[in-house]
């Protein structure tokens, strides 16, 4: 756990981030993979999930609080996962689906979302043009929280996304990006993202959990760092 602007924030392994603020607690993309085995969370008031590969009804069910409110990117398909996992209409939250272009406002909490891809004819793609992602599959979200010091600071996780057109042009406070490769962009792709954002801190997250997606952190924080971006790393395990 690290503190970034009256904001204490946690990677808890995986795509999973938690975010807390003056009054609110966001995760994004909880579980898979067991990285909330012993969780106790409990906590959630918004609980936002970009794609079906991060839909985890179990982990939902783990961070969800009282009167929590699942914002479900609207391509999410139970029946597509092969996994056992349950319909959001069954879970004890409510639910609002976002397209990759939303403005919205849970409490306190203003959630946009961007578009989330991989190009057809960019690294990710196969001989054949195929991608893990393709478009319309999911987005990435946009999250203003207002902290504890009472300003309002913006926290950007991409999603599983390849460096799109515009990423650039946010206006951003902490970035989270993927930095694992294979399915996502890969460390260096996204310390040049960093560093065409300027954001005031960098945390890397969707890397390591298994082989497909390993990577060196200290190699991308050394790179975020000699281009005058301040970076942490918040590595689960240590």
């Amino acid at each position: 756990m690290f503190r970034h602007d009256g904001l204490d924030v946690s990677w808890l392994g995986y795509a999973t981030l938690r975010v807390a603020g003056r009054e609110s607690v966001v995760y994004c993309d909880p579980g898979r993979y067991g990285v909330l085995d012993g969780y106790e969370g409990g906590d959630a008031d918004v609980v936002c999930v970009t794609h079906d590969h991060h839909y985890d009804s179990d982990a939902v069910r783990r961070v969800a609080g009282p009167e929590t409110t699942l914002v479900l990117f609207e391509g999410v398909n139970t029946h597509r996962i092969d996994r056992d996992v349950a319909r959001p209409a069954d879970l004890p939250v409510e639910v609002r689906t976002v397209d990759a272009h939303a403005d919205i406002a849970v409490g306190d909490v203003v959630v946009r979302t961007v578009p989330a891809y991989n190009d057809p004819a960019g690294p990710r793609a196969d001989a054949d043009g195929d991608v893990p992602h393709p478009e319309g599959m999911g987005c990435g979200f946009h999250l203003t929280i207002p902290s504890r010091w009472g300003r309002d600071v913006s926290v950007f996780w991409p999603g599983d996304t390849d460096v799109l057109e515009g990423h650039d042009r946010l206006d951003i406070s902490l970035f989270c990006p993927p930095i694992g490769g294979t399915f996502t962009m890969d460390r260096q792709e996204a310390a040049d993202l960093a560093a065409a954002l300027d954001p005031d801190l960098v945390c890397p997250i969707h890397y390591d959990t298994f082989e497909a997606i390993a990577t060196d952190a200290r190699a991308f924080a050394a790179d975020v760092a000699s281009r005058g971006v301040p970076v942490v790393l918040d590595e689960p395990d240590e």
